[in-house]
């Protein structure tokens, strides 16, 4: 059972970094939380580095761009490092083919012309209709207000067929925005698996993004800085708290995210419900908070 904990100033003197999720800590897809907010800034005025570590499927360049526009302060973190990052430099590297079928919403289309510093467009990438590619590139459902991943069936059925790997640029199953659930590319990335097709995955829990988001700490550190110094922030218990047992890193779990039903959070999580939820997980973090603060 991990320690409930009121506040992240209660925890934060050992660490030198954050990996902090963004939907359900730090903002619901629409507003920050104030209390997130302020609880990263002072984490960071206290010298601590703060590592935006996301499932979105955007580029990092593009998430800090989203961030400004709802409204968080830059005071509150220092770098980005997303799952659409790592999702391109493996595109790049051929994962998939070069003649790619593009399935995700039209606001994704920053993933194929938008890239951070670090990340090298080489290679070149045709985006291709589906009858042409070699393989897909999976950053949401096409219709992310109404789309459910069944509707993807016949799709999936056609190019699981012609052996088409699908790379899943955000490994979430579903979102918050506001008061609505959303599907994310994982679930249709699970649902085409389950049919027999290939689907790789970048983001949270898998490592190519704890690799890229080390990459990036040092380079602001000027250091390596060690896995017993980092503490990890999410509200996703397959994907946050997962992945940063899996690197060996601290986690704090925030209850009143995605899980906050399951976990009976109001003002605090129900303590009985909570350790129903991670044992049935097999998972125990080491810290929970109701809401980052």
């Amino acid at each position: 059972m991990p320690r409930l904990i009121r506040a992240l100033a209660d925890i934060a003197a050992p660490y030198d970094a954050l990996y902090c999720d963004l939907w359900g800590c730090l903002h619901d897809g629409l507003r920050p939380f104030p209390e997130a907010v302020a609880a990263l800034q002072a984490f960071r005025d206290g010298g601590g580095a703060v590592v935006l570590l996301t499932n979105s499927p955007r580029p990092s360049p593009l998430v800090t761009e989203q961030l400004d526009h709802i409204g968080v302060p830059r005071e509150a973190y220092d770098i980005v490092a997303s799952s659409g990052d790592a999702a391109q430099e493996a595109m790049f590297a051929g994962a998939v083919g070069r003649r790619v079928w593009h399935l995700g919403p039209d606001k994704d289309a920053g993933f194929f012309d938008t890239f951070a510093p670090d990340v090298t467009a080489s290679g070149g990438i045709d985006r291709v209709t589906l009858d042409e590619a070699e393989g897909i590139v999976c950053t949401g459902p096409l219709d992310e207000g109404n789309d459910a991943p069944e509707d993807y069936r016949p799709v999936f059925l056609k190019a699981k067929t012609r052996g088409l790997k699908l790379l899943c640029a955000n490994p979430d199953l579903v979102v918050d925005k506001g008061e609505r659930r959303i599907y994310c590319a994982g679930a249709l990335a699970a649902l085409y698996e389950e049919m027999g097709g290939e689907s790789l995955y970048y983001g949270k829990p898998h490592p190519p993004i704890y690799d890229l988001a080390s990459r990036r700490l040092e380079a602001l550190t000027g250091r390596r800085v060690p896995a017993d110094r980092i503490l990890a922030i999410g509200d996703g218990i397959a994907t946050d708290i997962q992945g940063a047992m899996g690197e060996d890193i601290d986690a704090l779990f925030v209850t009143g995210g995605i899980a906050a039903e399951e976990t009976g959070t109001a003002e605090e999580p129900d303590p009985e419900r909570l350790r129903a939820f991670l044992d049935s997980h097999g998972l125990s973090p080491l810290y929970a908070i109701a809401r980052l603060r």
